[in-house]
Order: C-alpha cells, then sequence, then structure tokens
C-alpha cells in the first residue's frame, strides 16, 4: 500500500474513532452534570434514626394498649381471632405472626418490650440487618393479629419501609456510619416507596372527593380530622384563600413532585425538601400518629451526602470530609440486591395497576408479607365533626334526674373546655376509632358495644384507655352514648369545642341487659374470663 493510501486510512480510522466518541462524551458529560455520582451515608443515618423513633412510638403503643385492645380481656381479643381462622383451616401460611405460638397478655408485653428495646438501639446510632429484621417481624406479628386496631394504612408503609431498611443497613456493622458504601439500588427502591405514597395519595383525592376537585377540602379538615392539635383551630380559622391555596400545594406536592424523585439530582432534591416540608406542616396541623413522620423517612433518598452535608454544624462538617468509605459494596451484597429489586419490581405490578385504576385502593397489601402496597389518605373529607360521649350513671337511668358523668379519653374532643394534646407519632388507638363508630350506627362498631360491657364490669384493663375513670369505686349501673356535633370555639375563648346534641348514639345499658347480652353472644364476645 502506498503511504498516500495508508495516510488516508489513518485519517478515516481517526475520524471513524471521533465520531464514535464523541456523542459518548456528550452523553457522559451530561450524565455527570445532571445524574451524577452520589453518596448516601448521611441520608442513611437520618432515614435509620427516624425509623427507629417510629418504631418505638409504635411499640410503646403497643406495650400500654396492647393488652387492652386485643388481649385475653381485651376489646377484640387476639386469641378469639385466631381460634376462628384456625377454625377455617388458616395457619402461618396465611397469616404469617409469631403469636400463634403464644397469644397471651405476657406474650404481648415481652414482645412489645423487645421491640422497645432494639427501637432504642435504632434511636441510638445501632442498627443492622438483624436488628432491623427482628423488628420487621415483631411489628409484622402484631399488625396481623390486630385486627380493626391496625387496619390503617400506616401500618403497611411502616412495614415496607422496615422491610426496605433491612437492606439499606449493614448485614452486621451496627455502627452510625459505617465505612462501606450505601446500596444504590436500595436507595431507588426506597424512591419508588416515595412515588407509590405521594402519588396514590394525591390520585385517591382526585377520585374520592369533590372538595380536592374545588379547593374547598381544607375548609373543614383540620376540624374534622381525627384528633387536632392546639395549632389545628388556628389553621382552620385561616381564610379560605390561604385553605385554597394549600389544597393547590397538596396536589402539587403529592400529583406533580413524585415524578422529580427520578430525575436530576436538583429536581430530586427540589422534591425531597418540599416533600419534607410539606410532612412537617402536616404534623404541626394535626395529630396524624407516626403516619407523617414515616413518609419523611423514604424521602431522604432522594438528598444525597453533598446536599446535607451543607446544613451540618461547621464542626461536624469538618469531620465529615475527613471520613473515608469504601467506594464498592461486595459482590454477594450487590447480588442480594439485584435479587430484592427483582422481587420488589414483581409485587409492584398489581400496586401500579391500582394507581392507574378509575377503581383505586386507598390501602390494600398483596401479599401476606405485606412487602409492597397501596397507599393513600383523607379520599373523603368530612364536612362536620361527631363526636361520641360514653356516660355513665349509678342512679336510675330512666329518671330524669340520673346525674350521668363522662368517660374522658386521652386525646379525643369530649369536654369542650378540654385542651387539645400533642402527640408526635405516638397514637391512641381508641380515640381514632371512635371517631370512625360516630360515622355510622352501632351496628357498625361491633367492639363498642363490648367496651360497654366492660365499663358497666368495672375491668381495669379497658379503663386504662381512658383519661380519667369516673367510676374508681365501683363501677355505674348503666351506661349510654351521646352523639354530638362539634366544632371549633373562637380563637380566645374559654373553651376549645362548641357542640351540639346530634341525638341518642346508644341507649342506657346495665349489665345484665338482654339486648346487650344477646348481642355480645352473636358476636362472640360471650366467652370473656
Amino acid at each position: 500500500m502506498s503511504q498516500g493510501a495508508a495516510s488516508k486510512v489513518s485519517d478515516a480510522s481517526d475520524d471513524d474513532v471521533e465520531a464514535i466518541t464523541r456523542p459518548k462524551a456528550a452523553i457522559d458529560r451530561a450524565r455527570d452534570r445532571y445524574f451524577p455520582h452520589a453518596d448516601y451515608h448521611l441520608a442513611r443515618f437520618a432515614m435509620l434514626r427516624l425509623l427507629g423513633v417510629v418504631y418505638l412510638a409504635a411499640f410503646v403503643a403497643l406495650l400500654r394498649q396492647g393488652p387492652a385492645l386485643f388481649g385475653a380481656r381485651g376489646l377484640t381479643p387476639a386469641s378469639s381471632f385466631l381460634e376462628r381462622l384456625a377454625s377455617h383451616g388458616e395457619g402461618f401460611r396465611q397469616l404469617p405472626t409469631i403469636f400463634w405460638w403464644d397469644v397471651s397478655d405476657g406474650a404481648i408485653q415481652l414482645a412489645a418490650s423487645l421491640g422497645i428495646a432494639l427501637s432504642l438501639l435504632v434511636v441510638a446510632g445501632f442498627a443492622n440487618a438483624p436488628i432491623l429484621t427482628v423488628l420487621f417481624v415483631l411489628y409484622g406479628s402484631f399488625v396481623r393479629i390486630g385486627q380493626v386496631w391496625y387496619g390503617y394504612g400506616w401500618e403497611l408503609q411502616l412495614i415496607e419501609t422496615g422491610f426496605l431498611a433491612i437492606f439499606l443497613a449493614q448485614p452486621l456493622d451496627p455502627r452510625p456510619l459505617p465505612p462501606r458504601p450505601v446500596p444504590f439500588v436500595v436507595v431507588v427502591l426506597f424512591r419508588w416507596l416515595v412515588f407509590r405514597v405521594f402519588l396514590g395519595a394525591g390520585l385517591i383525592k382526585l377520585r374520592g372527593d369533590p372538595c380536592w376537585i374545588d379547593a374547598t377540602c381544607l375548609d373543614a379538615h383540620f376540624e374534622t380530622q381525627p384528633v387536632p392539635n392546639p395549632l389545628s383551630p388556628f389553621f382552620h380559622a385561616a381564610p379560605h384563600a390561604m385553605h385554597a391555596l394549600g389544597v393547590v400545594v397538596n396536589h402539587a406536592v403529592e400529583l406533580v413532585l413524585p415524578f422529580f424523585v427520578f430525575g436530576p439530582v436538583r429536581a430530586r432534591r427540589i422534591a425531597g425538601v418540599a416533600m419534607i416540608g410539606f410532612q412537617v406542616a402536616l404534623i404541626l396541623s394535626g395529630n396524624l400518629a407516626f403516619l407523617n413522620w414515616l413518609t419523611i423517612v423514604p424521602v431522604f433518598a432522594c438528598l444525597d451526602d453533598a446536599f446535607l452535608e451543607r446544613w451540618l454544624p461547621t464542626r461536624l462538617r469538618a469531620a465529615w470530609s475527613r471520613r473515608a468509605f469504601e467506594p464498592l459494596a461486595s459482590g454477594p451484597r450487590r447480588a442480594l440486591c439485584a435479587a430484592l429489586a427483582a422481587l420488589v419490581a414483581v409485587l409492584s405490578i398489581d400496586p401500579a395497576l391500582n394507581l392507574l385504576s378509575d377503581r383505586q385502593a386507598m390501602n390494600r397489601a398483596y401479599t401476606t408479607l405485606e412487602l409492597v402496597n397501596s397507599y393513600g389518605a383523607f379520599g373523603v373529607v368530612g364536612s362536620a365533626r361527631r363526636e361520641l360521649v360514653f356516660e355513665g350513671t349509678r342512679g336510675d337511668p330512666s329518671s330524669p334526674d340520673a346525674r350521668w358523668v363522662a368517660y374522658e379519653f386521652p386525646c379525643k374532643p369530649g369536654d369542650p373546655r378540654r385542651r387539645l394534646c400533642v402527640l408526635g407519632p405516638y397514637h391512641h388507638r381508641l380515640d381514632w376509632q371512635v371517631w370512625f363508630a360516630a360515622m355510622g350506627p352501632p351496628g357498625e362498631a361491633p367492639w363498642a358495644l363490648h367496651l360497654v360491657a366492660k365499663l358497666l364490669r368495672g375491668e381495669r384493663v379497658t379503663r386504662s384507655l381512658f383519661a380519667n375513670d369516673p367510676f374508681p369505686d365501683a363501677p355505674p349501673r348503666a351506661v349510654r352514648v351521646r352523639r354530638y356535633v362539634y366544632r371549633f370555639a373562637p380563637i380566645g375563648s374559654d373553651a376549645t369545642w362548641l357542640r351540639e346534641p346530634d341525638g341518642l348514639w346508644l341507649p342506657p345499658l346495665d349489665r345484665h341487659d338482654p339486648r346487650l347480652l344477646d348481642y355480645l353472644r352473636t358476636q362472640g364476645f360471650d366467652r370473656d374470663p
């Protein structure tokens, strides 16, 4: 080949190489700009600590309320629940819970105490896969025997979040900031959880109540939500324009920002900060148990170390900059995370289809372990607040002169002069169920009739669910339940609420009333120990 021909071939080769590498270089530059490599050590630290706080609140509530709600003398005993399942041929496979082996009050309290101890370790900064696995198993076991008391969407959300957290933490190293890298696959799975939680909540509102379309839902929400807090009246007193703006912000956060969590770094950060701010606003405006606290946990997966370290104090930032982290996860751990991603992908088919359905379910599990679920909240907002007030008397219940005294719940509105409470992530479960019961007739809340029977017997474990015991020495002769319509009193009033009678929800019943005894028998409550 002549020298000129060789030169042409060389020039052609150089041109071909440049033609091939130029697009690749452009793609690499775009990737580095919009999707740069990021570490998530600080995000993992925050996620696990906050998850520990949620677990702690949940297990403390179980220790304090579990025996009274579903213990041996509870309102819906778990032992009877499991017996009914067993009589239909169901067992551990259909309902995975450790309480198939022992569901005594002692076992309930022991499991809750273990959950508290492990949660405190996580809060203190010590978390690894075995600790989080035990917490996942314990809490799931409680949820599956909790019946009506554990039928809320955030129970499913805690189970799913706790499951993913097992893979977020180090397999064995429990230190707060272990040197090994955070698996990026798990970070993406947490973002997928964020996407479903927020978009599910937004879509269920659009499909559930016209007030979310005409921007009037917040005119009533702060007053009618299950358990308002001391700031709720101020939120309620804001003008309609502010409430309408709040609805617009709600739609932006729940319907638009979920798509940002898979976007470029700046979009993810905007979404993460806005979503956390939105949840903080909800925490300030009401007592929604640990729902909002828990929702913040996966949102931290949108915030990388380069962003979060800016918010560290100067001294901590300097110490942080000196830390060294390993760049790559081990081969077995990468394989495990890949298998996790494949499992979540398969289990996500039904939840994804649910988001697209015009019959969208608000909170639903699709597997016995509740690993990937559908979520939503406040698809319908009530326009008026109705509350049940349980009252007892030692006098003749048929006499107009009988003196009726009310039982006060820990946080639910009762006495109009009583101040509103602050709960944080703690959850008074009976208070919430009474709020739901007020929306329908007594027949839709069999546990409420059982509650009346236990008050008539003066059972100590049941009385522990109340803020006061108006009959400490001997039980009342009769109990009745009245319903009222509550609305906030004007800001600055001596009272918190104004209320108007809305009829008798349950007539006066005594311990030997045949109507009460027959009803309890038909509901399977005739075997109280």
